[in-house]
């Protein structure tokens, strides 16, 4: 969560409400927006990498089923197919529920094999985090895997290596970077529509996590903590402006535990609390209202009718 990012979102309001109120309230029917799902559990967080290590967490009562359980009726009943952001960790120590995932029709994607932030890693050690994770997940659903999300969006300035490694190993598209200024992420000045990365080894296209202009400053939107703690009808304004006056598609992304107020609370710093735990009663509710609202498809579906549009795009962005 971005402090400084919600704070400007939440300056926004009180000049926005107004305007918001005044839009038609149809469903968005000319744009399809990208629906992503974080597959890990509530002890595999970042917020929390301090007080349990990947050596802990057989240690913890493991919840990912039943909370993807939750997902999958949910968009079952909306009809929708989204994209899991897969840990390898999950796809070997609870492979039933990845291909549960993947027989209900929804896209495996790769989130990494230990939630390992990309730059606390060299480039050799991402390379086989990457590589193990992807054969786990494509062993265990029976699919290739082309799409990667990056643990706490980590893809930055200082490791756009990362880019070269992903298409080395096959990926054809990502979704870890963030374009907004954040103490532990983010790209500030990058496109805010998918764009094409040129690799030595190929090109890749990056599908970024939505980000709201507000003149000079970004704010996020439609994920994580900003989902959680932004009300609903701005959620809804900021997606459907994107939809019908830019013309671009909107991400959401989640995570099974996100809809469990119930998980075992972790001791923890109360930044990190806050963090994971502030508005967790209400996702249930609100990711039910938004997908009525809006039209989802997975992230590849959605990017592979643009993909050889954005290969010809220039100039291409590290």
């Amino acid at each position: 969560m971005d402090p400084g990012g919600l704070g400007r979102t939440l300056r926004s309001l009180m000049c926005i409400r107004f305007a918001a109120d005044s839009v038609a309230l149809n469903m968005s029917e000319t744009q399809a927006n990208a629906l992503t799902i974080d597959l890990e559990d509530y002890y595999h967080v970042s917020a929390f990498s301090d007080r349990v290590s990947p050596s802990q967490w057989k240690d913890n009562v493991s919840r990912v089923e039943d909370n993807t359980d939750r997902l999958l009726c949910l968009f079952e009943k909306h009809g929708w197919r989204a994209t899991f952001f897969t840990l390898g960790w999950v796809a070997k120590e609870h492979p039933r529920v990845v291909r549960k995932v993947a027989a209900a029709g929804h896209e495996i994607a790769c989130h990494s094999l230990l939630h390992r932030r990309v730059y606390e890693m060299s480039p050799a050690e991402f390379r086989e985090d990457t590589l193990a994770a992807k054969r786990l997940l494509e062993d265990c659903c029976g699919l290739s895997v082309r799409g990667y999300r990056a643990p706490s969006f980590s893809i930055c300035r200082d490791c756009t290596w990362a880019f070269d490694i992903l298409a080395e190993c096959g990926f054809s598209y990502d979704s870890s970077v963030f374009p907004v200024r954040h103490p532990n992420y983010g790209v500030p000045d990058a496109p805010l529509n998918p764009f094409v990365v040129r690799t030595s080894s190929g090109t890749l296209v990056e599908f970024p996590m939505t980000t709201l202009a507000f003149g000079a400053a970004r704010s996020p939107l439609a994920g994580g903590a900003y989902f959680r703690l932004l009300p609903y009808w701005f959620t809804r304004w900021g997606i459907r402006y994107l939809n019908d006056v830019e013309g671009r598609p909107a991400c959401l992304y989640l995570h099974p535990w996100e809809l469990d107020p119930q998980q075992p609370r972790l001791d923890a710093s109360l930044t990190a609390r806050l963090r994971h735990y502030i508005g967790i009663t209400g996702v249930q509710g609100k990711l039910n209202r938004l997908l009525t609202d809006f039209t989802f498809q997975p992230m590849g579906q959605l990017l592979e009718a643009q993909f050889a549009r954005l290969r010809e795009a220039a100039p291409a962005h590290r």
